[in-house]
Protein backbone atom coordinates (compact mmCIF):
# COMPACT_ATOMS: atom_id res chain seq x y z
CA UNK A 1 0.00 0.00 0.00
CA UNK A 2 1.47 3.52 -0.99
CA UNK A 3 2.01 6.12 1.98
CA UNK A 4 -1.21 7.95 2.81
CA UNK A 5 -0.03 11.46 2.98
CA UNK A 6 -2.18 14.73 4.37
CA UNK A 7 -1.80 18.07 4.58
CA UNK A 8 -3.38 20.11 7.73
CA UNK A 9 -2.42 23.67 6.44
CA UNK A 10 -3.40 27.03 8.53
CA UNK A 11 -1.65 30.24 9.29
CA UNK A 12 -0.61 28.95 12.65
CA UNK A 13 0.34 32.66 13.69
CA UNK A 14 0.86 31.26 16.54
CA UNK A 15 0.51 27.95 17.01
CA UNK A 16 -1.79 26.65 19.82
CA UNK A 17 -2.82 23.82 22.08
CA UNK A 18 -6.01 23.28 19.48
CA UNK A 19 -3.64 22.97 16.72
CA UNK A 20 -1.48 20.77 18.10
CA UNK A 21 -4.61 18.63 19.10
CA UNK A 22 -5.49 18.34 15.62
CA UNK A 23 -2.14 17.08 14.51
CA UNK A 24 -1.56 14.92 16.83
CA UNK A 25 -4.81 13.30 16.09
CA UNK A 26 -4.31 13.53 12.54
CA UNK A 27 -0.79 11.91 12.79
CA UNK A 28 -2.51 8.66 13.44
CA UNK A 29 -4.34 8.47 10.47
CA UNK A 30 -1.56 8.31 8.06
CA UNK A 31 2.01 7.72 7.15
CA UNK A 32 2.82 11.46 6.33
CA UNK A 33 1.39 14.57 7.55
CA UNK A 34 2.24 18.10 5.67
CA UNK A 35 1.64 20.69 7.80
CA UNK A 36 1.40 23.92 5.59
CA UNK A 37 1.79 26.75 6.52
CA UNK A 38 0.42 29.48 4.91
CA UNK A 39 2.41 32.95 3.78
CA UNK A 40 -0.63 34.89 4.16
CA UNK A 41 0.79 38.37 4.45
CA UNK A 42 -2.90 40.00 3.58
CA UNK A 43 -3.84 38.62 7.08
CA UNK A 44 -1.46 40.47 9.02
CA UNK A 45 0.29 37.79 10.79
CA UNK A 46 2.16 38.64 13.78
CA UNK A 47 4.57 36.35 13.54
CA UNK A 48 6.99 36.44 9.90
CA UNK A 49 6.73 32.97 8.25
CA UNK A 50 9.71 31.82 8.94
CA UNK A 51 9.34 32.22 12.79
CA UNK A 52 5.78 30.40 12.34
CA UNK A 53 7.68 27.44 10.64
CA UNK A 54 10.14 27.32 13.48
CA UNK A 55 7.41 27.65 16.29
CA UNK A 56 5.81 25.03 13.92
CA UNK A 57 8.59 22.34 13.73
CA UNK A 58 9.33 22.77 17.37
CA UNK A 59 6.14 21.54 18.75
CA UNK A 60 5.02 18.96 16.29
CA UNK A 61 8.77 17.29 16.72
CA UNK A 62 7.26 15.19 19.89
CA UNK A 63 4.34 14.48 18.65
CA UNK A 64 6.55 12.26 15.28
CA UNK A 65 8.39 11.20 17.47
CA UNK A 66 5.68 10.12 19.65
CA UNK A 67 3.95 8.57 16.71
CA UNK A 68 6.40 7.14 14.42
CA UNK A 69 4.73 9.37 11.49
CA UNK A 70 6.81 11.51 9.39
CA UNK A 71 5.28 15.09 10.06
CA UNK A 72 6.92 17.51 7.66
CA UNK A 73 6.90 21.41 7.72
CA UNK A 74 6.31 23.35 4.51
CA UNK A 75 5.17 26.82 3.70
CA UNK A 76 2.57 27.58 0.98
CA UNK A 77 1.37 30.38 -0.56
CA UNK A 78 -0.54 28.96 -3.67
CA UNK A 79 -4.16 27.45 -3.75
CA UNK A 80 -4.23 24.97 -1.13
CA UNK A 81 -5.39 22.00 -3.54
CA UNK A 82 -2.08 23.62 -5.34
CA UNK A 83 0.07 22.47 -2.68
CA UNK A 84 -2.03 19.29 -1.67
CA UNK A 85 -1.25 17.72 -5.34
CA UNK A 86 2.14 19.15 -5.13
CA UNK A 87 2.52 17.10 -1.48
CA UNK A 88 0.93 14.65 -3.47
CA UNK A 89 -1.73 14.38 -1.13
CA UNK A 90 -4.85 11.62 -0.79
CA UNK A 91 -6.37 14.03 1.75
CA UNK A 92 -6.88 17.40 3.57
CA UNK A 93 -7.38 17.45 6.99
CA UNK A 94 -8.96 20.18 8.88
CA UNK A 95 -10.19 20.84 12.48
CA UNK A 96 -13.94 22.39 13.25
CA UNK A 97 -14.42 23.98 16.46
CA UNK A 98 -18.19 24.77 15.80
CA UNK A 99 -20.92 24.88 13.95
CA UNK A 100 -19.65 28.15 12.29
CA UNK A 101 -16.52 26.74 11.38
CA UNK A 102 -18.42 23.67 9.38
CA UNK A 103 -20.61 26.35 7.38
CA UNK A 104 -17.24 27.72 6.03
CA UNK A 105 -15.55 24.47 5.59
CA UNK A 106 -18.79 23.07 3.51
CA UNK A 107 -18.39 25.56 0.92
CA UNK A 108 -14.31 25.01 0.41
CA UNK A 109 -14.91 20.92 0.44
CA UNK A 110 -17.43 21.90 -2.58
CA UNK A 111 -14.85 23.78 -4.20
CA UNK A 112 -11.68 21.68 -3.82
CA UNK A 113 -14.12 18.74 -5.16
CA UNK A 114 -14.38 20.45 -8.48
CA UNK A 115 -10.57 21.28 -8.40
CA UNK A 116 -9.80 17.77 -7.61
CA UNK A 117 -12.19 15.03 -6.76
CA UNK A 118 -9.15 12.75 -5.93
CA UNK A 119 -8.24 14.41 -2.84
CA UNK A 120 -10.58 13.80 0.37
CA UNK A 121 -11.46 16.50 3.25
CA UNK A 122 -10.85 14.67 6.26
CA UNK A 123 -12.77 16.55 9.60
CA UNK A 124 -11.80 16.14 12.94
CA UNK A 125 -14.12 18.05 15.49
CA UNK A 126 -11.57 20.23 18.10
CA UNK A 127 -11.56 18.13 21.34
CA UNK A 128 -13.35 19.75 24.17
CA UNK A 129 -11.09 21.10 26.19
CA UNK A 130 -9.84 23.31 22.71
CA UNK A 131 -12.96 24.05 21.06
CA UNK A 132 -12.64 27.44 21.87
CA UNK A 133 -8.96 28.49 20.74
CA UNK A 134 -8.09 30.29 18.05
CA UNK A 135 -5.14 32.12 17.06
CA UNK A 136 -7.06 35.13 16.25
CA UNK A 137 -7.98 35.40 19.75
CA UNK A 138 -4.84 34.41 21.74
CA UNK A 139 -3.18 37.15 19.81
CA UNK A 140 -5.91 39.58 20.98
CA UNK A 141 -5.52 38.29 24.35
CA UNK A 142 -1.75 38.70 24.25
CA UNK A 143 -1.79 42.00 23.10
CA UNK A 144 -4.08 43.46 25.42
CA UNK A 145 -2.06 41.93 28.23
CA UNK A 146 -4.23 39.07 29.23
CA UNK A 147 -2.81 35.63 30.08
CA UNK A 148 -2.72 32.96 27.04
CA UNK A 149 -0.79 30.36 28.66
CA UNK A 150 -3.41 27.76 28.82
CA UNK A 151 -3.49 27.97 25.12
CA UNK A 152 0.00 27.58 24.06
CA UNK A 153 3.13 25.89 24.72
CA UNK A 154 5.66 27.12 26.83
CA UNK A 155 7.85 28.18 24.05
CA UNK A 156 4.99 29.81 21.89
CA UNK A 157 4.18 31.74 25.03
CA UNK A 158 7.96 32.86 25.14
CA UNK A 159 7.83 33.90 22.05
CA UNK A 160 4.80 36.15 21.79
CA UNK A 161 6.53 37.18 25.52
CA UNK A 162 9.33 38.27 23.47
CA UNK A 163 7.30 39.84 20.52
CA UNK A 164 5.35 42.25 23.26
CA UNK A 165 8.36 43.40 25.03
CA UNK A 166 9.78 44.12 21.59
CA UNK A 167 6.54 45.88 20.21
CA UNK A 168 6.70 48.02 23.83
CA UNK A 169 10.13 48.78 23.52
CA UNK A 170 9.10 50.05 20.30
CA UNK A 171 6.58 52.21 21.22
CA UNK A 172 8.57 53.64 24.08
Amino acid sequence: MANRIAVYPGTFDPITTGHLDIIRRGAKLVDHLIVGVAANAGKGPLFGLDERLMMVREEVKPIAEKTGTIIEIRSFSNLLMHFAEECKAVMIIRGLRAVSDFDYEFQMVGMNARLNPDIETVFLMASETQQFISSRFVKEIALLGGNVSSFVTPRVLNRLQTYLSRKQGAAE
